[in-house]
Parts: C-alpha cells; sequence; structure tokens
C-alpha cells in the first residue's frame, strides 16, 4: 500500500450509508382487522359467543318482557308483573336445563334421544284428545297444567327431532348409508312428517314451518344430493301451498304482506301495520324503556309474537341491531362448532339447533318487518312463552357442550387460571395441600426436563 508524503498510512473514511427511513405508521383500520381475526380463530370463541349471547339475549328478553307485558296483565286484573314472573320462572328452570345439558357427554345426549321423541309425540297426541287440548288463539296446541300454566308440546317436538335425526344420521353414517338415498330418507322424512302431521292438526303452521327447516338442515349436513333435497322441497311446498289455499285465516295473513294502512273490510292486517307503527315511531334510540304506546292495546300480542316491535319503539334502531347482532354471532357460532368437529353426531345436532333458532329468528323478524307473513311464532329466548324456553335454553346447553369438547377448546379450558384468586390448598401445610392444578403449565414444564427434554 502506498504510503502518503507524510509517512503515514492514508486515513480510511467511513462509507457513507443512506439513512434509514423511518417506519410507516400501521394502518389502524388494519390492526384491528388483524386483532379481530386473531379473536374470532381463537379456540374459545364459539364457546363464549354461544354462552354470552344467549344469556344476553334471554336478559334483554326478561327486560322487554315486563315492559310489553304490563298493561295487557293490567288489562286482564292482574299485577303487572305477572307475565314477567312466569318467565323469569320458566328462565331460572331453563337456565338449570342449560346447565345440565352443557355438562353431560355426548353419549347421554344420544341415549336422550328415543325417549324425548317418545314424550313429545305421546305429548302431541295428547293435546288432539278432547278435554285435555285446549285452544289458544284458534290453535289446538296446549295441555293445560292446572291455573295459569300451560304446555305447548309442538316446542319439544323440534328439540326431539334434532336430537333423533342427529342420532340416526350419525348411525347411518357410522355404517356409511348415507350414500344410498333410502338410508338418508327413511326414516328420517317419515317420522319428520308424523311430527309435522300431529301439529298440523291444530292449526300451528308456523311450528311446523320451523320443523320443516329444522328437516331440510339436517338433509343438507348429511350431504342429500341437489335432486333429492329438490324433491323434498317441492313436496314440503306442494303440501304448503294447499293448507295455506284452504285456510281463510293464512290467507288473510298473506295479503298482508308489505301493508303499511290499516284495511277496510275482512282483512284489516291491523296487526302487521301496527308493527310497521311501532317500529317506524322508535327512531335511532327509541322513546325510552316503558315508554311504548302501542304496547296500550293497540299492538296484540305485544310480549310474544311482536315483542321485537316493541323493542324498536321503546329501544330504537339501536336496540333491534343489538338484538340482530346478537343472533347472528349465536349463528355463527353454531355453524363454526358444526363445521369443526369430526363426531358426526356432534355435526348433525349443533347444525340442526343452529337451523331451529336461526330460521325462527327470521320467521318472527320478517314477519315483524312485514317481509314475511305472520306465522305465529316466537322470537328464540326472547319472546314470552315458558314452553318455547325451555327446550331452546336445552338446545343452547347441547351446543355449549359441543364447544367445549372440541380438543383445543379442551385444552384452552385447561390452562385457564383459578377462578378465584386463592390458589389450592393455600393456608394449610405443604403436605395436606391438594394437587396444585391450576399451575398447568409448570407442570407441563416439569415432566419436560424430567423426561431429558430441554
Amino acid at each position: 500500500m502506498p504510503g502518503s508524503r507524510t509517512g503515514r498510512p492514508p486515513v480510511q473514511r467511513a462509507v457513507r450509508r443512506p439513512a434509514a427511513s423511518p417506519p410507516r405508521p400501521e394502518n389502524p383500520v388494519l390492526r384491528l382487522y388483524t386483532r379481530a381475526r386473531k379473536a374470532w380463530d381463537r379456540p374459545l370463541t364459539a364457546y363464549y359467543l354461544i354462552l354470552g349471547g344467549s344469556l344476553l339475549i334471554t336478559v334483554l328478553g326478561l327486560v322487554m318482557v315486563y315492559s310489553a307485558s304490563q298493561i295487557k296483565a293490567l288489562q286482564m286484573s292482574l299485577p303487572g308483573s305477572f307475565f314477567f314472573r312466569k318467565q323469569f320462572l320458566a328462565a331460572a328452570i331453563g337456565g338449570g336445563l342449560l346447565l345440565i345439558a352443557s355438562r353431560m357427554p355426548v353419549k347421554l345426549h344420544r341415549a336422550l334421544a328415543y325417549p324425548i321423541l317418545a314424550g313429545a309425540v305421546f305429548l302431541m297426541v295428547l293435546v288432539q284428545i278432547p278435554g285435555i287440548g285446549m285452544a289458544v288463539n284458534g290453535n289446538q296446541n296446549w295441555i293445560s297444567l292446572g291455573g295459569s300454566f300451560q304446555i305447548q308440546p309442538s316446542e319439544f317436538g323440534k328439540l326431539a327431532l334434532v336430537l333423533w335425526g342427529a342420532d340416526l344420521l350419525a348411525r347411518k353414517h357410522d355404517r356409511k348409508l348415507l350414500t344410498q338415498w333410502k338410508h338418508m330418507l327413511v326414516p328420517l322424512v317419515p317420522v319428520a312428517f308424523m311430527l309435522l302431521g300431529l301439529i298440523m292438526l291444530g292449526g300451528d303452521m308456523g311450528t311446523a314451518i320451523i320443523l320443516t327447516a329444522v328437516l331440510f338442515g339436517l338433509l343438507w349436513l348429511a350431504g342429500a344430493p341437489t335432486r333429492l333435497f329438490v324433491g323434498v322441497l317441492s313436496v314440503a311446498a306442494v303440501i304448503g301451498v294447499i293448507l295455506i289455499r284452504t285456510s281463510d285465516n293464512r290467507m288473510a295473513r298473506l295479503q298482508c304482506l308489505g301493508a303499511t294502512e290499516p284495511q277496510a273490510g275482512k282483512v284489516d292486517c291491523w296487526q302487521a301495520v301496527h308493527g310497521i307503527y311501532a317500529l317506524a315511531s322508535g327512531g335511532i334510540f327509541g322513546s325510552g324503556l316503558g315508554a311504548s304506546v302501542e304496547k296500550w292495546g293497540q299492538l296484540p300480542e305485544a310480549h310474544t309474537d311482536f315483542i321485537f316491535a316493541v323493542t324498536g319503539e321503546e329501544l330504537g334502531l339501536a336496540g333491534t341491531l343489538s338484538v340482530l347482532a346478537l343472533f347472528a354471532a349465536l349463528g355463527y357460532a353454531g355453524i363454526r362448532v358444526a363445521g369443526r368437529t369430526e363426531d358426526p353426531f356432534v355435526r348433525y345436532a349443533a347444525g340442526g339447533v343452529t337451523t331451529w333458532i336461526t330460521a325462527q329468528a327470521v320467521v318472527n323478524i320478517g314477519a315483524v318487518l312485514g317481509l314475511l307473513p305472520i306465522a305465529g311464532v316466537p322470537l328464540p329466548l326472547f319472546s314470552y312463552g315458558g314452553s318455547a324456553l325451555l327446550p331452546t335454553m336445552f338446545a343452547i346447553g347441547l351446543l355449549i357442550a359441543f364447544a367445549r369438547d372440541e380438543p383445543a377448546a379442551r385444552a384452552a379450558l385447561a390452562m385457564r387460571p383459578p377462578r378465584f384468586g386463592r390458589k389450592r390448598g393455600a393456608g394449610g401445610p405443604a403436605s395436606l395441600r391438594g394437587p396444585r392444578r391450576w399451575n398447568t403449565m409448570r407442570r407441563r414444564a416439569s415432566a419436560a426436563r424430567s423426561s431429558g427434554e430441554r
């Protein structure tokens, strides 16, 4: 290396590098979307959505039942909280059924399928016996239990069809018989038509529609081919048209689609129009809880079939959208449970329950909005009616049990911290303390070290 004139080595200058550009700020919308995706993909997402969504719908339904039923109770010379107290009692019993169903193993659920089906059929037959069955609003679908308590056996027919149909299809799936159309249809479709016939003997077409939706949901989950699916749907549609054309009441409900003003004559569309009035007068945030005007005798069935209209009037668009969001979350969680399981019974049962609750919510809300004929079905978990609430809460318990039974969900539940701050065995001598199950990660780490892993 040549030296410099002074005899010293030349000074090597550092190469200048371009300054690093500052990091770009992350898009807040993209960051929020990424966090939401991670939250949706967590193992316990379906479990929390089903548990939290169903409880919120039930609690909000109790509040709205109390608000919507006060005037009706006073008009009947009853205490203002009469219907609320009955609904609260049904919710308490339903909560016990939900807890029991959520803790039951899948084998026990399958074992209950046939007893529940036999009990539902027996009760629906009793309804048609004079002196035992009773008519409400023109439908012979009730049995009096004494006093003001009644039971509607057709509501338990939905749960019976879901459990029995799921068990039947699961057994045929294990034997690889669902590839033959006769095994897919028989005896599922004949038993479903028997239940539909018993329901239609009492004139309750709304419940028959929901039961038909459950049947189609089970066939779709079982992989029914398109031509078979279309064939069963065509038969059901023809029967439905005949039943509608032969009933003046059902034809009148069909003629009220899109009505905005009461009409003079035989078909007045009073209930449908006043449901629209209630929703329209609510605005964005509603007139306030308890401040509904339509429930003062203008809107029939304000606390049962048309409780969604009172919700829109008192809580506004914000309240109705909240109810819709809760049902959407519940439906998404049910689909997720059905799609992620390897057990065919869990898939069919979870799909059947999700179809049942979603279809019934769509039929009820569509009727209140004037988009569908008034079918006379309650809003699940929300409307007044213990006969509808009890089997629905048991079905929600089924979904919770299935969501907890997923392998990833079981592992996540096992790794959760203790429910209370005090550790197991705290406060006593070390020799008397129980095993520290709360520290799952530490136990796994110690086991790995003892086996020679690093």
